[in-house]
């Protein structure tokens, strides 16, 4: 039994890695079993470093946060290809929505990804949110919901699996999870009206995957976040809603839940709450072991049923069994090339005020609003190269929140903002910028304040083809 118990730990632990290649121990880890690996874009990822993988253990599931615009592993160093999900809930086309989570889905199918965590479920109902904004298809549930659930039919009609994220709902929160533990003090009914649903339609629509959230919510379980619940993923998730395909922690290192426990332990009181599978989204050897180790002894002690662990990898090699069987469906994806639909939604999301036309090469000044942690920090606006693209003397000058802006001359001047609707700092900037020349044309990526100035651009997102559309708008 000891042999076997080993490889059930194994397979419920899923860890990202530092580098470039596949570091020895996570080959050798693969083949004893390692049911998992998470894929950033520090990984350089390409089909041949997937199939390396596959070659220890054919059965791994690979994952990625291929969101499309701020959330991109793919195409960090562009932009993504597509806008996120707030663009596509702007431009409230679920048709729309389903064809760029089919061609998302045939992207990752093309290198044999498993897994996509994605969409992001979120109801972005508090506008203070640090860490979903623009990740959210809006909000309000009924919105969130109908492109939730066109997003699952997208990714998984081109045969790789979805994931709904961030359950019970991660929308009503001020804090980022990466660096504290949130607490949602919404009522049950609130939450069953509000940040249930787009999770009852992923259900619906078969997702194959749930991540669960590192969440304090009173309401469901006073006591733990949910990640740690068996309230919230037992009662709730498997009973109420229904799910029972394989469930994902958020990654366990986020200080959320890692300030409260040790990794090991982490791991046990999850599976224990029914999750199936350990997300370590920044993972060494030393780490993998010891909470391989740490499951182990939990079973043997009895703090861990067996049959809970031996449930939670069935789970997971169900998943991965699904994507085995799907390959007809990514070989019907691959000949379904819909290159425009990427700039076909960002236009279509595009929000306009005035009617100013650059007609000479800018400044443009980038207030640089620090992302959250989900979002690569290489990531771009994209808005200064789009122009550029266009009017190629366009200039740049980047400005930190502690930073002044530069002095204007004759050229047009373009204001980038994030967010502004959140940030007292960028709204205050927008109007110094605007006292000092009032003909400032305005860009916001994010979540933006109502227009200040005489032209405003919203994207609704970071994204490349974002970027080209705004660019587009101003040049037309």
């Amino acid at each position: 039994m000891s042999g076997d118990l080993y490889r059930l730990a194994m397979t419920v632990l899923h860890p990202g890695y530092e580098g470039t290649s596949a570091p020895e121990w996570l080959r050798r880890a693969l083949g004893e079993g390692l049911g998992g690996v998470v894929l950033f874009a520090r990984n350089a990822i390409d089909a041949r470093l997937v199939r390396e993988f596959r070659a220890e253990n054919p059965d791994v599931v690979v994952a990625i946060d291929e969101e499309g615009g701020t959330v991109t592993r793919l195409e960090v160093v562009e932009g993504s290809s597509f806008p996120g999900n707030r663009a596509l809930g702007v431009a409230d086309d679920v048709a729309l929505t389903e064809r760029v989570g089919r061609q998302i889905g045939r992207m990752l199918g093309e290198l044999d990804i498993t897994l996509n965590y994605a969409p992001d479920a979120d109801v972005n109902s508090n506008p203070a949110n640090p860490v979903i904004g623009v990740r959210s298809f809006g909000p309000t549930a009924d919105l969130v919901a109908r492109h939730t659930a066109a997003y699952v039919n997208g990714v998984q009609g081109a045969g790789v699996a979805a994931c709904a994220k961030h359950f019970p709902g991660h929308g009503d929160t001020v804090t980022d999870s990466h660096l504290a533990l949130p607490t949602v003090h919404a009522p049950r009914e609130v939450l069953a009206e509000r940040d249930l649903p787009p999770f009852k339609a992923a259900i619906d629509a078969g997702v194959r995957s749930i991540m669960s959230g590192h969440l304090l919510i009173p309401a469901l379980d006073p006591s733990v976040p949910a990640t740690l619940s068996r309230a919230v993923l037992t009662e709730l998730l498997r009973g109420e809603l229904g799910f029972d395909g394989m469930l994902v922690t958020d990654a366990i290192e986020m200080q959320a839940v890692a300030d409260m426990f040790a990794p090991g332990e982490i791991a046990v009181r999850a599976l224990n709450a029914g999750v199936d599978a350990i997300c370590m989204g920044v993972s060494t050897e030393e780490i993998v072991y010891e909470i391989r180790d740490a499951v182990v002894a939990a079973v043997r002690s009895g703090a861990l049923p067996e049959e809970r662990l031996e449930q939670a990898a069935s789970r997971v090699r169900a998943l991965s069994g699904w994507y085995a069987a799907q390959s007809e469906l990514r070989d019907k994806a691959r000949l379904d090339v819909d290159p425009a639909v990427g700039l076909e939604a960002a236009r279509a999301a595009l929000s306009t005020a005035g009617s100013a036309v650059l007609d000479r090469a800018p400044l443009v000044v980038e207030v640089n609003t620090r992302l959250n942690k989900a979002v690569d920090p290489a990531t771009p606006t994209g808005i200064t190269a789009a122009l550029i693209s266009l009017l190629p003397e366009t200039a740049i000058v980047r400005m930190d929140p502690s930073g002044e802006l530069p002095r204007f001359d004759e050229r047009p001047i373009v204001l980038v903002v994030h967010d502004a609707a959140r940030h007292p700092w960028v709204r205050e900037t927008v109007a110094k910028a605007l006292a000092a020349r009032p003909d400032v044309i305005v860009v916001d990526t994010g979540i933006p304040a109502p227009p200040g100035g005489p032209t405003h651009v919203a994207t609704h997102g970071i994204s490349r083809v974002s970027a080209q559309a705004a660019a587009e708008w101003l040049t037309r």
